[in-house]
């Protein structure tokens, strides 16, 4: 029989080998120990570990139990088992398992971090700020809390909060690479590409690669313009994950304002390798749409199709190619079988709803919208749709929504210190938006067609010029809220609290034939057109070429014209709600129209 210093030596060694990898060597020793000791729970729980790594998911949990039934005090045999069932997406339990290891050890500052990840993929993510603040108070000068609580800020999209809680890390930890990385993603989430480069530069030096790491650089390199750097890192990124939706479309947008002609090869690569991946058929057939080449799409969709039979999925993405092509008869059968289907997806049930507008069925549409808006009423797209309806249906409800006297409103900016006018302030800025626009293309996804735009978020440009003019456009902001009122019966001046903060800036520049699809923006509450630049043809009131259009749906609605309609002018600053569907007309001279837009929000929500 072996003695304890025996077995714990014999253990030692195990666990030694299981931690390099060994996993045959580590088991042979376990099976040793439990030949003689056939309960012993470190022996039956580290075998249960390597079982586990091993593949053998089964037998391995069955061990970790049995060990903790032994062992029923030892917080770190439970420990394990939480971790473990975590890993394995059972959720749930592994919530049980680490709040009785803290009952049993309040201070166990590992299973408060396993808590808080568990609770967060629950997507309960206030409960798990509560766990990470509890790991916080309990010793503020440990990193990892700071860290958890920038973690879980940021799947909140409460970025800026998330950056604070990131930076307090490292200033407790400033080598810490993976906690590097982290704060560079981030800070590439809130358009700060230099401050982003230069973490994620940090982390690489010490050894991190990765998906992750190689996802952040092309984020960040693309708002900076350095598009080649930027399409090596996407590359980078899609051949570690190749399923990873949103990193094939931004390789595809980098590549496409590159004027790669075969820009989509690597996503139609990869739903031809996962043909049941529904989020990549999505993503390549909004792609394609984008690019203007439906046919494609629909030839791989009907194929799709005839493989996998009526998925509703692809019946919706079906739909919307043929609504692309006004084949409103066809798209919509397609369209109510997806509905029929996913009765609870925003997507699908749009496409419906733009399909019965354009046939002339507003009361129709109404139906599935006062559903939608019952369910999400600060989706600012509902609230356009909505006031469309109203209009065909001859209800005082579109003139609520879109009041265009109250609700659009136009302002001559100020010089802000330091130019004599703003047609100084205009020049410099037409200086600095030059070095900003990446490719002579319009970018796939956005409304723009025939003309260029910027790449990065210009309300996070540290320029001083163009921080020169986020200035100058304080004071109207503040005059349209004023102007606005507050309502609580209404859903645009509801929002109004006194105090609003710019959350998103880009400019555009329309060239001879460009124009903006209309459009409306789900995200923001005030939308916003500065005019730095605009051609002589914009002076002419019958051609109204390069006019802002309000009012008028994305597709074509009997009976919803544009209901507003708004000549540019240097130096004018135009507000109106972000729900309002608006675009342009064309211009059609070779002098190019240059805009400023931008997305405000109530400050509080920023």
């Amino acid at each position: 029989m072996s003695t304890v210093a025996e077995v714990d030596s014999q253990l030692s060694r195990a666990s030694a080998s299981f931690d390099r990898g060994e996993l045959a060597q580590a088991e042979s020793a376990c099976r040793s120990v439990l030949a003689a000791h056939p309960n012993n729970p470190a022996a039956l729980h580290l075998l249960g570990l390597v079982r586990a790594r091993g593949g053998d998911r089964r037998e391995g949990e069955a061990l970790l139990r049995r060990s903790v039934e032994l062992e029923p005090t030892d917080t770190r045999l439970r420990l394990n088992l939480a971790t473990f069932l975590r890993r394995a997406d059972r959720l749930d339990e592994a919530e049980r398992v680490y709040r009785r290891v803290l009952q049993l050890a309040p201070g166990e500052r590992g299973a408060r971090h396993g808590l808080v990840l568990t609770l967060d993929a629950l997507g309960r993510g206030r409960d798990a700020e509560i766990q990470c603040r509890t790991l916080i108070d309990s010793d503020r000068a440990r990193p990892d809390g700071w860290a958890a609580l920038g973690f879980v800020l940021s799947h909140q999209n409460r970025l800026l909060e998330a950056e604070g809680a990131y930076a307090q890390a490292l200033a407790l930890d400033p080598g810490n690479a993976a906690l590097s990385r982290r704060h560079g993603s981030l800070l590439a989430r809130l358009d700060r590409p230099e401050e982003a480069l230069a973490a994620l530069a940090r982390a690489q030096s010490r050894g991190v690669r990765g998906f992750e790491m190689e996802f952040a650089r092309g984020r960040a390199l693309s708002q900076l313009g350095r598009l080649a750097e930027a399409e090596r890192a996407y590359a980078a990124a899609v051949e570690l994950r190749p399923r990873h939706a949103d990193a094939q479309l931004y390789l595809a947008r980098v590549r496409q304002a590159l004027g790669d002609p075969d820009f989509s090869r690597s996503l139609a690569a990869a739903v031809l390798a996962a043909r049941d991946d529904l989020t990549l058929h999505e993503a390549l057939a909004g792609l394609l749409l984008s690019a203007a080449r439906a046919d494609v799409a629909e030839r791989l969709l009907r194929d799709e199709l005839e493989r996998a039979g009526p998925v509703p999925r692809l019946r919706y993405l079906l739909s919307r190619v043929m609504r692309e092509g006004e084949r409103l008869a066809e798209a919509e059968t397609e369209a109510l079988e997806a509905a029929a289907a996913l009765p609870d997806d925003p997507g699908v049930v749009e496409n419906l709803v733009s399909i019965l507008l354009s046939r002339q069925r507003p009361a129709e549409a109404q139906a599935f919208i006062r559903a939608q808006r019952a369910r999400m009423p600060g989706a600012q797209g509902w609230i356009a749709y909505e006031a469309v309806a109203a209009r065909l249906l001859g209800q005082p409800q579109y003139a609520e929504l879109y009041d265009y006297q109250r609700l659009v409103r136009c302002y001559e900016l100020e010089p802000p210190p330091g130019y004599a006018s703003m047609a100084e302030l205009n020049a410099a800025l037409l200086e600095v938006l030059a070095l900003r626009y990446c490719a002579d293309t319009h970018a796939i996804g956005d409304s723009l067609r025939n003309g260029r735009q910027t790449m990065r978020n210009l309300a996070m440009d540290p320029n001083p010029i163009v921080q020169a003019w986020l200035r100058a456009c304080q004071e109207p902001l503040r005059a349209y809220l004023t102007a606005i009122g507050r309502s609580a019966a209404h859903p645009f001046s509801a929002r109004n609290q006194g105090a609003v903060q710019i959350a998103a800036a880009w400019s555009a520049q329309l060239q001879r034939g460009g124009y903006h699809v209309n459009h409306f923006h789900n995200h923001g509450w005030i939308s916003a057109t500065y005019y730095v630049q605009v051609p002589e043809e914009c002076g002419d009131a019958e051609l109204k070429s390069g006019w802002l259009k309000l009012g008028e749906p994305r597709f074509a609605t009997p009976g919803a014209g544009a209901g507003c309609v708004v000549q540019p002018r240097p130096g004018q600053l135009v507000l109106h709600p972000a729900y309002m569907w608006h675009g342009t007309s064309a211009i059609r001279s070779a002098q190019p129209r240059t805009a400023v837009s931008f997305e405000a929000v109530p400050a509080a929500a920023a």
